[in-house]
């Protein structure tokens, strides 16, 4: 016959998080586990994306303190020229200036207030407001498709579409026309940012949401 003696004690995790630990001593060897203790504050929160808002020019040194706490950053940046008294240089800037994006539990959160040059979490009513997951990876995938990729005014107009085809295809954004090509800003609208791609109007089609009233009936009985 088998027996099984089981301890049980409460530990703390790295991030603050209650664990219990188990020690279950099977024939003379212990083999420990930890799982989360429901009364831990977070332990069933899912992780979201919230905007860090940092002191100016202080947003690499922030992304790398965040990720050095464990916690998931992004920080998409753009190179510019740049001319010096006798050269061009080629230099990485910030795509959105002054905002560090970090994927995260709001029980995470002091893990980056605590950091000196960040000012605060962008809100919305007083409370940390999520970034929906889909805009950020739409700025990750525009950076990576090889299209120029600006920042952008965020701009609120225009008719709201997704590109049909390409690496770029299910990417949604709004449409603002210029003098030389058809642009297509995609947003970030907690932090009021955008960037703006070059594309070809015919790779691209209304969402169903912007298109007037008698079409989507239309659209919908066909």
């Amino acid at each position: 016959m088998l027996v099984c003696n089981c301890d049980l004690a409460l530990a703390v995790s790295h991030d603050g998080e209650a664990l219990r630990d188990f020690g279950v001593f099977l024939g003379g060897a212990v083999v420990r586990c930890a799982v989360a203790d429901p009364r831990s504050a977070g332990s069933f929160e899912a992780r979201r994306w919230y905007a860090a808002y940092t002191c100016a020019q202080h947003e690499s040194a922030v992304g790398q303190q965040i990720g050095s706490r464990g916690l998931e950053v992004f920080l998409p940046n753009v190179e510019k020229e740049r001319r010096w008294k006798d050269r061009v240089v080629r230099l990485s800037t910030p795509l959105f200036p002054g905002y560090v994006f970090v994927h995260m539990q709001l029980c995470d959160r002091l893990k980056v207030l605590s950091i000196p040059s960040v000012v605060r979490l962008v809100t919305f009513n007083g409370s940390p407001a999520a970034i929906p997951d889909s805009e950020i990876e739409s700025i990750r995938r525009c950076l990576v498709s090889g299209y120029g990729v600006q920042s952008s005014p965020f701009l609120n107009v225009g008719t709201r579409v997704r590109i049909k085809d390409g690496t770029l295809k299910g990417v949604e954004g709004i449409v603002s026309q210029s003098a030389e090509c058809c642009k297509l800003l995609v947003s970030v609208e907690l932090v009021q940012q955008s960037i703006a791609l070059d594309v070809d109007p015919a790779n691209l089609e209304p969402l169903e949401s912007d298109l007037p009233q008698s079409h989507r009936a239309s659209m919908t009985t066909s």
